[in-house]
């Protein structure tokens, strides 16, 4: 790795290369040297600026510490830190209240005002969608009103009514405005088993990374119900939202809480208080010790003993949220600080630790509580890439995406696996399948981990995951014990155009209809695979699942293969097409910033360091050698020009509010896919720096997402995002339709989840 150093001035800097997380320095303006110390205890990470000050020579002074100095850094000592990162908390240290779940906030029923307009009245109790996550909370009317909206074709300007709603188990949220389609009478009617249908559409309780256990509460339509004599089972597609995002073959644990939709004014002639909803159950407050009362437990009661008593001598950690009374604190507390923020002892920064000017850094208590400094281990991971994190990270597609990354065609080759991950073709750093057990499974990469994969290029068999003991921070290890069909293999399984057999598996007649699966060869499967790249990690395209089905492998341990063929309209990089595309489209090897300009000062520091008369000979060789043949320059391939469909030329030409914004982006398209990029950064959004959706292209030609000047707009900021040109309260917010066509076409599948 390396990093950047320079003085605090900024007049002088200086990169230093080829260093470690291990690492050992001193800091110095022009290098690094060895101190006791590493780059780890200084928590710096890869190409990091560090910025250092010139040391003034002062002349030295004599300082008198005095009796009230002393006692007030001993009084320091013993008090809570003052340096803690802190996030805004609704709780506060002190009492610690007991709240019993599944019980309603509300302990009187208020008063029941009739506004006039609307659906709904002021005080009533409704379910409210959350708009990031797409699941309903319970919630209360504080107040509506109404927002006038653009103005139709042939009618008179309508009126948007929004409803400001409070959620009853998230206070500190706020007041919240949500539109009529965001709120609806709170669920009363519990469905009965005999009353389930597939294709109904409820609201039930659902966990999507825990399935088992409790969760949110979603809208869902039923799939599938089975019943037999021992058992009852429910299969539904998880609704997230209005953006058309859903969660499909997900097993329903909670099959007694399926709740009917009550629809927008159905209960307007009801007498108020005479139909009072019951608060849904949310599951256990604690889900270590499921709020036993007869129970120890160190999470929801004191971290220390875990007895359930005294709550009124108890104090939260600002830091851990971590309970402790009073006399199990070491030393204990006689009474309730009176300070506003408290750290327990493990969160508060001791005074011993903090680094005085002039002083050498100390060992930080917890970094030696970390596994690395107990390890016996010697080995070095920090000059790899596996372990830094991701600079920017992809978002002209959701995580979620299906089929190819817009703007990277078959052949992209990129130095190490972290840029894999932030062009979006696979995320995870290290895992070879990336996917969701509940919905398939978006990219894998062949990276010759499994001794039992074979590849024949256009089809590969794929070996699952799991199956090998991890502990103790191994990133690989032998087969040693049977895979299953959850988590990743089934994630995978699901791309298999039939129904999951999680016992002897399925081969799908038709397995072009399956859903696809990008594909990245890695370098490190080139010992068995003559189709892996000599370096780095390239991009293959999309392949089919054709069958999956249990085997033994040659470990002896049973193994989960896959049977996988590619389904791609680009040629494959190592047929002749595919090279010629490649050379066509100038797709070369991709470094992370820095990294080639690091490669050359150390080729320099190389020759320096190379003897003299090595060196000699070298440049004479060199020069005989450029009398008999001159130096050619190497010949740059001309990259093949983007090409434009008919529809989209079209659709460029019909938005003629950013004629202007074209015209620069279109003199990119001589740059082949990076094309996209021009475009992508042509079309940003200055509020949420992404490709604007539903875009309003103002009066001062700047293009904005509508939900972005709309937030803006409720703030009472009536100006232009970019250029603060007043647009006026009364602003029309009509969406650019031809720009949100071709961005589409550009861009598919950019507006899911937003």
């Amino acid at each position: 790795m390396w990093i950047q150093v320079r003085t605090m001035d900024g007049k002088e800097t200086h990169r230093v290369d080829s260093l470690s997380k291990l690492t050992k320095v001193r800091w110095h303006i022009t290098a690094l040297t060895f101190n006791g110390h590493t780059l780890f205890d200084y928590s710096v990470g890869l190409n990091d600026i560090v910025q250092l000050l010139v040391r003034q020579q002062l002349p030295p002074v004599d300082v008198v510490k005095g009796k009230d100095k002393e006692a007030e850094l001993s009084d320091s000592d013993s008090g809570c830190g003052s340096t803690q990162s802190e996030c805004d908390k609704s709780s506060t240290h002190g009492e610690v209240e007991g709240q019993t779940a599944g019980t309603s906030a509300q302990t009187n029923s208020p008063e029941l005002i009739d506004p006039g307009f609307g659906l709904y009245k002021i005080n009533e109790l409704v379910d409210a969608r959350d708009l990031n996550m797409g699941a309903w909370f319970e919630a209360q009317i504080v107040n509506i009103t109404k927002t006038p909206q653009e103005e139709a074709a042939e009618a008179e300007p309508a009126e948007e009514i929004l409803y400001h709603v409070k959620y009853e188990d998230y206070p500190e949220n706020g007041v919240i405005e949500l539109q009529a389609k965001d709120v609806r009478p709170r669920a009363r009617t519990v469905y009965q088993w005999h009353q389930l249908e597939p294709g109904m559409v409820v609201m039930l309780n659902y966990n999507p990374d825990e399935p088992k256990e409790r969760g949110y509460w979603y809208d869902a339509e039923i799939q599938k119900r089975r019943e037999t004599r021992t058992q009852r089972e429910i299969y539904a597609k998880i609704i997230l939202g209005d953006a058309g995002d859903s969660l499909n073959d997900c097993r329903i644990m909670f099959l007694t809480e399926i709740y009917k939709i009550e629809e927008p004014g159905s209960l307007s002639d009801t007498q108020p208080g005479s139909e009072s909803p019951l608060k849904r159950s949310n599951g256990p407050e604690c889900k270590h010790c499921k709020d036993d009362p007869k129970k120890n437990c160190r999470w929801c009661n004191c971290h220390i003993c875990g007895i359930k008593q005294d709550p009124d001598k108890q104090l939260l950690c600002d830091e851990c949220d971590m309970a402790f009374h009073t006399y199990c604190l070491n030393p204990p507390l006689t009474s309730i600080p009176e300070d506003e923020d408290w750290y327990c002892p493990g969160c508060r920064n001791d005074t011993s630790e903090v680094v005085l000017a002039g002083e050498k850094l100390k060992e930080s208590k917890k970094k030696a509580k970390m596994a690395s400094a107990s390890s016996s281990s010697q080995r070095d991971w920090g000059k790899g890439m596996a372990c830094v994190g991701r600079t920017k990270q992809c978002t002209i597609v959701p995580s979620n995406h299906y089929g190819p990354i817009p703007g990277i065609p078959v052949g992209s080759l990129w130095k190490f696996r972290v840029q894999v991950s932030e062009s979006g073709v696979h995320r995870p750093h290290v895992a070879g399948i990336h996917g969701r057990s509940n919905d398939g499974a978006y990219s894998l990469v062949l990276a010759g981990g499994y001794e039992d994969d074979v590849d024949d290029g256009n089809e590969f068999t794929y070996t699952g995951s799991g199956g090998r003991d991890l502990s103790g921070n191994k990133r690989t290890a032998e087969q040693s014990c049977d895979q299953t069909l959850t988590h990743m293999n089934r994630a995978l399984a699901l791309n298999c155009n039939v129904p999951v057999n999680e016992k002897n598996g399925a081969e799908a007649k038709n397995w072009k209809e399956g859903k696809p699966v990008r594909v990245v060869r890695s370098c490190k499967g080139r010992k068995h695979s003559k189709y892996c790249p000599e370096e780095g990690n390239r991009y293959d395209g999309i392949y089919k699942v054709v069958k999956y089905w249990p085997d033994k492998g040659k470990s002896g341990f049973l193994v989960w293969r896959y049977l996988l063929k590619r389904d791609d309209d680009e040629p494959a990089p190592w047929t002749r097409d595919g090279k010629e595309r490649i050379k066509k489209l100038g797709l070369t090897m991709q470094y992370p910033a820095g990294y080639q300009k690091e490669k050359e000062n150390k080729n320099e520091v190389e020759e320096e360091a190379t003897p003299s008369k090595a060196k000699r000979k070298r440049k004479s060789q060199g020069s005989e050698s450029s009398k008999t043949s001159p130096a050619k320059s190497p010949k740059k391939m001309k990259v093949e020009v983007y090409k434009l469909s008919q529809e989209q030329k079209a659709l460029i030409k019909n938005d003629k509010l950013n004629k202007k914004l074209w015209d620069e982006a279109m003199g990119s398209l001589s740059l082949g896919p990076k094309f996209l990029n021009k475009v992508e950064e042509v079309f940003l959004c200055i509020c949420c720096q992404e490709v604007v959706f539903q875009p309003i292209t103002t009066e001062c030609q700047h293009n904005v997402c509508r939900e972005c000047l709309q937030r803006s707009f409720k703030a009472e900021v009536y100006t232009c995002p970019a250029c603060r040109h007043d647009l006026g309260k009364n602003y029309s917010m009509s969406v650019n339709k031809p720009l949100q066509d071709i961005l589409s076409q550009f861009f598919p599948g950019y507006s899911n989840g937003r």
